[in-house]
């Protein structure tokens, strides 16, 4: 697996590699037990899918049910412009890009 979890105040870190479809579905599983926030570190991904878009979206619907706030870190500047275009970039909070 290419993806490493640490724990945050009251959340969780995610570290996506080069398969971010198991890691938004481990995102989404960590969902059930974070509190507060869930960060996910995407300095190591360099372009995303249409299935990984539609994995955020899940992902996203899953953090405001159960009221989480989802933190994107490192985020390229290719990948803000692909959420800012299918309109997920409100969704989610941004941290270092």
């Amino acid at each position: 697996m290419s993806m490493s979890m640490n724990a945050v105040s009251n959340g969780v870190r995610l570290r996506l590699g080069g398969d971010v479809l198991q890691g938004l579905q481990e995102a989404r599983e960590q969902l059930k037990s974070a509190e507060g926030e869930i960060v996910l570190d995407f300095s190591a991904v360099r372009r995303i899918q249409p299935s990984g878009v539609a994995a955020m979206d899940k992902l996203a619907r899953a953090a405001e049910e159960k009221g989480i706030r989802v933190v994107l870190d490192g985020v390229s500047v290719e990948i803000y412009k692909v959420l800012k275009l299918v309109k997920l970039a409100p969704r989610f909070s941004f941290g270092g890009m």
